[in-house]
């Protein structure tokens, strides 16, 4: 049976503005994970809830979030952690990566999320 994913109407309209309005970072990292590429199919900027997920493997459960500064500030961090607390209650892992890791180490965050996807050597935290 499809897993459907629940969300608010609202976050259609914001999930296609921000596929628009991707990083260079999202950008990049999105050229690797569309198709299948790594043999795992990803949705981008996808909602789930109240919230838009940078990128969804719905099959393993895993999201990947490309992190910019703002989720450094204080009021990130605490964003983030009621976002992860969130995405775990539906049975979803989260791995986060942030944009200048993406942009300096295209290749190793790529085999680390196919790690991560494969249970070889899990980013997740408990």
């Amino acid at each position: 049976m499809k897993q459907r994913l629940r969300y608010r109407h609202s976050s259609i309209a914001r999930a296609r503005s921000l596929r628009r309005g991707m990083t260079d970072a999202e950008r990049k990292l999105w050229s690797r994970l569309r198709g299948a590429q790594t043999g795992f199919y990803f949705r981008r900027q996808t909602p789930i809830g109240d919230y838009v997920v940078d990128f969804v493997c719905l099959k393993e459960k895993l999201v990947v979030e490309a992190d910019g500064s703002q989720h450094y500030t204080d009021q990130g961090m605490e964003g983030d952690k009621r976002r992860e607390e969130f995405l775990r209650s539906k049975g979803f892992r989260v791995v986060r990566f942030s944009n200048i890791d993406i942009l300096r180490n295209e290749d190793g965050v790529v085999e680390k999320i196919v790690q991560e996807l494969r249970g070889v050597n899990p980013l997740s935290s408990p």
